[in-house]
């Protein structure tokens, strides 16, 4: 019968284990000293090795002639072990056996001394699925539990695990397998296997398999199954991803701002039964590299890519700006949040490319983005030329805003509207919210709706017509706000602060060079005016 290549080069001792040199030599050295714990947590993402080490420590723990930490694989204890014949070795799934119950199963069999081997080991995989119940029902063991039981516990997620849980184990992180290593892994079972696979194939199968080990086997699996000699073009076929000039070609089109190359690409790809979102995946890694090509063009060993493609990750990187590459991440990064969820992946896609196409870097516009900020200061200036103010109003105004960061990316409007909901030329220093008051609204928001009010931080704003304008740095803020329940609340605090109910209007914005600089000399024209602007603000 076939067996997949996963389970027949899944590592039998630690020196087999791939990547985890920190926890293996950890573990073969309390195995050699005898001072091993009672209970181990393997956490770390799916494929790293955590189950294959519980396996194996389970095996040297009992193992009847240990090899400097390593079971040495021909005693009865490790063939059995390894045909799963062993009874004092008990793998759970608790994804499946999560209950009260199971647990109590468990906890009453530990009771009673191993049969042939020297200690009771149980494996838990995927403990994060315990229940409440079922976690308190482990805990009672855990606490004392008898000299001849060991607990492995695995998980993927262990922030789910309970805390009183976390402190009676040995905790060990997988990290993600290094794409090097996991390419000279494939190469090694390729060659045992007496299979043609390109290096390049391999290298891409690694990427593909994003740390896992388990996943770069099962591509290949697959990808055998197609032909005995693996090329570049069947890994892309097999695992559904563009290849790499489909994604090299829209990011030229990117650069270019040609939205009809980037969506002919895209239609070709999807004619292909090309996964769109696996194509978000694979443009945002490699805008990656641009950004990080671009960022520290010294340390190009942080790029994962090819050889082969590294020069023209390079000349993407020469010829954009740093404030376009962080743009289309942003774009590409939205898309992606996006493409799951809706019924249509591919005009989800194409809305991201025509994005991508069109974005451009306004950062020479300085702070002429953020208008409506602009346009106060502006106002400001010819009221200080032209007529008097009050003076504690405009010392007021101007230490609000010089505490208060320009923006320079365009506002974005929750909800969206046909026209302004105030005019900002007939803004008046005194329609800023006090800053003191401001803060107090937020406190009673944080008392109302204490999941939401976090987002609000450093933020401030504007009142007038009915409305109050909200400008936030925390684009986030805006989405939480599309949400009618978190909105109220926010007016209930704005009410019982103000006395006064306002319709909620919020703007995310940016920092900005120029506007910061055009702010300063409207501030240093109230100092001409001998407006007092306190010292502590500048």
């Amino acid at each position: 019968m076939y067996k997949a290549l996963y389970r027949k080069y899944r590592p039998a001792t630690f020196d087999d284990v791939v990547s985890q040199p920190h926890i293996t030599t950890t573990l073969r050295n309390q195995i050699v000293s005898g001072k091993t714990a009672h209970a181990y947590l393997f956490t770390g993402s799916r494929g790293t090795g955590k189950t294959t080490c519980a396996r194996i420590l389970a095996k040297a723990l009992n193992c009847l002639h240990p090899v400097d930490g390593n079971p040495c694989l021909e005693c009865e204890i490790c063939r059995d072990a390894d045909d799963n014949a062993l009874s004092d070795i008990i793998e759970i799934d608790a994804a499946s056996n999560n209950g009260v119950d199971d647990v109590r199963d468990l906890r009453d069999g530990a009771v009673y001394t191993a049969e042939r081997c020297k200690y009771r080991v149980y494996i838990i995989d995927e403990v994060h699925m315990l229940t409440k119940e079922a976690f308190n029902a482990l805990l009672k063991i855990m606490e004392e539990p008898p000299p001849h039981v060991k607990f492995i516990l695995a998980t993927t997620e262990i922030h789910k695990v309970l805390p009183t849980i976390l402190s009676r184990c040995q905790r060990y992180d997988f990290r993600r397998i290094l794409p090097k290593d996991i390419t000279e892994r494939l190469l090694y079972v390729a060659d045992k296997e007496k299979i043609s696979l390109e290096p390049e194939a391999a290298e891409l199968i690694a990427k593909t398999a994003d740390g896992g080990m388990r996943d770069a086997l099962s591509l290949l699996d697959q990808c055998i199954a197609f032909s005995d000699n693996v090329t570049i073009d069947i890994v892309s076929g097999a695992a559904g991803i563009a290849g790499r000039e489909p994604v090299f070609e829209i990011l030229e089109a990117a650069a270019e701002n040609d939205a009809a190359k980037a969506i002919g690409v895209a239609d070709k790809l999807y004619g292909m039964s090309k996964d769109m979102q696996k194509l978000c995946d694979e443009l945002i890694a490699q805008f990656r590299n641009v950004m990080v090509a671009k960022a520290v063009p010294e340390n190009l060993d942080l790029l994962v890519c090819m050889p082969s493609e590294l020069e023209k990750i390079k000349a993407l990187a020469d010829r954009l700006s740093m404030e376009d590459i962080m743009g289309k991440l942003e774009i590409l990064q939205s898309c992606n949040e996006r493409i799951a969820r809706v019924s249509s992946k591919r005009v989800e896609m194409e809305m991201c490319l025509i994005k991508l196409c069109a974005a451009k870097n306004n950062s020479s516009d300085g702070g002429a983005a953020n208008a409506e900020l602009l346009a106060k200061i502006d106002m400001l200036e010819q009221r200080i030329a032209s007529q008097p103010v009050q003076t504690a109003q405009f010392a007021q105004f101007a230490q609000f805003a010089q505490s208060t960061p320009v923006r320079a990316q365009k506002p974005q409007y929750v909800p969206k509207q046909q026209t302004e909901t105030s005019d900002l030329s007939k803004m008046k220093p005194e329609d800023f919210v006090n800053e003191d008051r401001w803060q107090e609204i937020l406190e009673k928001f944080a008392e109302i709706c204490p999941s939401v009010s976090g987002a609000l931080n450093g933020s401030y704003a504007v009142k007038g017509g009915g409305y109050m304008l909200i400008y936030t740095e925390n684009s986030f803020f805006l989405q939480l706000l599309r949400n009618k329940e978190n909105a109220a609340k926010l007016q209930e605090a704005i009410k019982l602060v103000t006395g006064g109910m306002f319709s909620i209007r919020a703007k995310c914005t940016a920092p900005a060079e120029k506007g910061g600089d055009k702010l300063q000399s409207v501030l240093q024209k109230a100092r001409d005016n001998n407006i007092p602007v306190d010292s502590s603000e500048q």
